[in-house]
């Protein structure tokens, strides 16, 4: 997903929720309706996670530092995870609160009988907007992924808490507009406090669902299994690699991606042609990859026998054996020879650290 699309998404619901949120206040102010207190607070925590994913993305723009040399991509995962707390916080469990409070006390609306309906309509309208610009944006990127595959898979945090917020906010506000309704035509409250309740939980619900997806991002996902075919092949499309022994993969932010591999190049080379082949392996994966910013290439000799032993205390990742200390190690060594890892060299993006190849 670009950032650009996200950004774009991102302030859609920024200023559809801004204006919801007053209208929903002053049509509280003049009913005391706990559905529209509810949905009043809905707006703005919404207005608010909007806010944390700008400031986020922003954030995660900065250079690589000494104390951060993989740079800050991540802080856009972290302010996704804190817009799924607020939102289970400040709008779930405040708006079952409120629907505890006005079932226990329920009392009609006596005044200004139809403006929570007109709010509500209103409402409904600029949510909508808002919710067919994020699906507009989504669908650039998407492809035939499903929908819910999109938002579990995404890398990139904005759009899918965007989806998610304002489908949330548009059933918020059809259980809202539920309950106005009825306690406008029974005269019982407790039918406000019902669609606050369905509110609240809902709110909880997707709250829920967005710390489980950001938390994953958060620990560290590896590239997609399309993404890491794409790898492999560029790796072994060239000469000098006879093979893939091991290759791991990790996102360092939506638009960067580290590789580690260990690959097997024939006995017989020498070590500078070990390194010319290693250089053109990482061309091959930026051109194949053009998201994956860090790569830290360990040449090393096929040996079926370790491959095997490896496999079966390790595992295996991408499909092919795995030995258990050859990420760190690719990672942790500079020199060009067999059996010792080769950082790239290429220039990295604002973000990502520079490899001192």
């Amino acid at each position: 997903m670009s950032a650009e699309g996200g950004t774009k998404a991102i302030l859609a619901a920024l200023s559809a929720n801004l204006g919801i949120a007053v209208t929903k206040f002053i049509a509280w102010l003049l009913t005391s309706s706990s559905s529209m207190l509810a949905e009043s607070i809905h707006s703005v925590a919404d207005s608010g996670n909007q806010l944390l994913l700008l400031i986020g993305g922003k954030r995660a723009k900065r250079h690589a530092t000494p104390e951060h040399p993989f740079g800050f991509g991540r802080e856009r995962y972290l302010y996704a995870f804190i817009v799924s707390i607020v939102l289970f916080s400040l709008g779930g469990l405040f708006a079952l609160y409120e629907a505890w409070h006005k079932i226990q006390d329920p009392h009609p609306i006596e005044s200004w009988q139809w403006v929570p309906v007109l709010v509500l309509v209103v409402a409904i309208g600029l949510e909508t907007y808002s919710f067919i610009t994020a699906i507009r944006e989504s669908n650039r990127t998407r492809g035939k992924t499903s929908w819910v595959d999109f938002v579990r898979r995404a890398k990139a945090p904005e759009l899918p808490v965007v989806l998610l917020e304002d489908s949330g906010a548009l059933l918020g506000l059809v259980f809202a507009l539920f309950g106005v309704t009825l306690t406008l035509i029974t005269g019982n409250g407790v039918w406000d406090g019902i669609g606050t309740a369905a509110i609240g939980l809902l709110l909880v619900a997707i709250a829920a669902v967005l710390a489980v997806e950001t938390k994953s991002l958060l620990i560290g996902e590896g590239a997609s299994p399309d993404v890491v075919r794409e790898i492999e092949s560029a790796v072994v499309a060239g000469e000098g690699v006879e093979r893939i022994i091991h290759m791991k993969t990790l996102h360092l932010g939506p638009e960067e991606l580290l590789v580690a591999a260990k690959i097997a190049v024939p006995r017989s080379e020498r070590a500078d042609e070990v390194a010319r082949h290693i250089d053109e392996t990482e061309k091959r994966i930026r051109q194949a990859v053009p998201i994956a910013r860090v790569i830290y290439i360990e040449p090393d000799i096929y040996r079926p026998e370790a491959a095997s032993a490896a496999s079966t205390s390790g595992g295996s990742s991408s499909g092919v054996a795995t030995s258990g200390a050859a990420a760190s190690g690719a990672a942790a060594s500079g020199a060009s020879a067999p059996g010792a890892s080769t950082p790239s060299d290429a220039t990295t993006a604002p973000g990502a650290p520079a490899s001192p190849h």
